[in-house]
Parts: C-alpha cells; sequence; structure tokens
C-alpha cells in the first residue's frame, strides 16, 4: 500500500563561502510505516578526493554515527510505544545532527509516495550519493583557481593596481567584492567557480547569487556586477551549468558574465575604458585633453 514520505539530505560543506558541498547521506520518514531509516556513505576517500585538508577518518565516524543513531530511532518507533511522535523529519535529523554552522548539514526536506520507504532510502542514496562515489577526478576549483585565469592579462595590461576591494551595502545585506572601479557607478569584478561536481552545488550556488542580488539591489551606490565564470570542466556538468547560467539571469542588478575563454577580450576592453576614463579626467581638469 502507497505511504507518503519525507526525506532530506546529508551534506558535508566545505567551504560556506563558495557553497562548495558534497552529498553524503540521505534520511527518510514515513510515519504511516513507522519507518525511520539513513544511510551514509563509508567512503572516506571521495571527500579527500574532493577537497584538500579534509580529516576522512573523522568524517567517516561522525557519519557512521548519524547513521547508526538515526537507524536506533527507527527501530525504537517499529517496536516500542512512542509517547511522543515526532512531529516530522526535521526534528529526528536536527535531534541526531543539530541545525547550525557545521560542516555537516541538512537540506530541505523533500517527499512523495511510495509502496516502500526501504526502496526509496536505497533509490535516493543511489541516485544522490553513490552515484559520485566511484569517480576518480579531484575536486572542482575555487574562485582563486578561477581568478587567476582573469588575473594574468588583466595585469599584463597594469590593471591590478586600479582595483580595489568595494562593501556594496543596502539594509538588507551587504557584501564586500574582491576587485571594483568607478567609472560614473561601481564595476565590481567577482570570480564564481562552477567547476564543481555536484549538481546540486552547482545549482544551489547560482540560486545564492541570485539571493544575493536581491539582497543588494537596494543599495544607495548604483553597481554593475561583472561575473567572471569558471565553467565545469567535467562535459556532464555543462547542461546543469547552462541551467545556473539561467538562473543567474534572474539577478535583479546590473550584471555581465565573462567565460574564461573571453579573458583576453575582457582585460583589452577594460584597459581601454579606463585609458578613456583617465583621458576624460584630464581633459575636464584643463589637462592635455584641452589643448
Amino acid at each position: 500500500m502507497s505511504t507518503t514520505y519525507t526525506y532530506t539530505v546529508l551534506r558535508y560543506v566545505h567551504d560556506a563561502m563558495t557553497g562548495e558541498y558534497a552529498n553524503v547521506g540521505v534520511v527518510v520518514y514515513a510515519p504511516a510505516c513507522k519507518y525511520i531509516g539513513a544511510r551514509c556513505t563509508a567512503h572516506r576517500g571521495r571527500l579527500s578526493r574532493m577537497f584538500d585538508g579534509v580529516e576522512g577518518d573523522h568524517i567517516r565516524s561522525l557519519l557512521r554515527y548519524i547513521q547508526d543513531q538515526v537507524n536506533e530511532r527507527g527501530r525504537r518507533l517499529r517496536e516500542e510505544l512512542p509517547l511522543a511522535k515526532p512531529s516530522g523529519l526535521m526534528e529526528i535529523a536536527t535531534q541526531v545532527l543539530p541545525a547550525d554552522d557545521s560542516s555537516l548539514q541538512w537540506s530541505p526536506p523533500g517527499g512523495g509516495v511510495a509502496d516502500a520507504p526501504d526502496a526509496v532510502l536505497d533509490a535516493l542514496y543511489a541516485r544522490l550519493v553513490a552515484r559520485y562515489e566511484g569517480k576518480p577526478h579531484a575536486h572542482g576549483r575555487n574562485e582563486e583557481e578561477v581568478w587567476r585565469v582573469f588575473k594574468a592579462p588583466l595585469a599584463s595590461r597594469a590593471i591590478l593596481p586600479r582595483l580595489q576591494p568595494k562593501l556594496i551595502r543596502s539594509q538588507m545585506d551587504e557584501y564586500e567584492f574582491g576587485h571594483a572601479w568607478k567609472n560614473g557607478q561601481w564595476h565590481v569584478y567577482e570570480p564564481v567557480s562552477f567547476d564543481l561536481i555536484e549538481p546540486d552545488a552547482i545549482l544551489g550556488k547560482a540560486h545564492r547569487w541570485v539571493g544575493r542580488g536581491v539582497g543588494l539591489q537596494k543599495s544607495e551606490e548604483p553597481f554593475m556586477i561583472h561575473m567572471l565564470l569558471g565553467g565545469p570542466r567535467e562535459q556532464s556538468m555543462r547542461p546543469v551549468y547552462t541551467k545556473a547560467e539561467n538562473l543567474l539571469n534572474q539577478i535583479p542588478v546590473p550584471h555581465e558574465f565573462v567565460r574564461e575563454d573571453e579573458a583576453e577580450r575582457f582585460a583589452q576592453n577594460l584597459a581601454a575604458e579606463m585609458a578613456e576614463h583617465a583621458w576624460a579626467g584630464l581633459s575636464a581638469e584643463g589637462g592635455p585633453a584641452a589643448r
């Protein structure tokens, strides 16, 4: 007989700033069946390949603990007469792993209808976790690695000394961009890496940038975001990356995308724009352009 279920994905969040994470477990709850089940990865090598500096043995022990604790709650729910039935999946999940700023985080819950919750757990684990466990490639690039692609042509044209950090602030949010200059309005240049190996991480990062744009759009200082995009090297991630770019187009402030193969042209155009701005400034002050 079909029953409703909810589920949450356990994520290892390597860098909260970049949003890069990997799915490492799944929990499923079907209250009508008195079913709670968890399955977490036992492959510490996967995280070590993806992220430098990960203590694989510690994470693996913690994941085993989380899996055992959730499954023990499932056993008690099936075999004992609970005095207080859990109010929902996230109550169970956060009893085992509280919601805080640690590297292990629960995803927002999803759900559906199925005949066998244990089969749902196996299917979700296979689709969201296990399918990535055997991939031998290293983790994707971070923002600093993407910035290096753009930095070289900018440095060759003596642009870098003219860029400065800029804090954009509104009543809702604030964010400091590492590279900016002002020409009528602030132009901020932000490297963003989408060279990630999890589809959800790619789309999640795009959603976060849209949210950041919403938070900053009421800034009293007009500005334009130039997003220096690092696309995924894995060809299988290209369709997801296309969706991510479409999401980024929803950022409600002036913006443009600059891709890595456009780095030279971008630097050339920016150098010309800065030169024109400097010449106009000299002219206004009675410099050489006024003669």
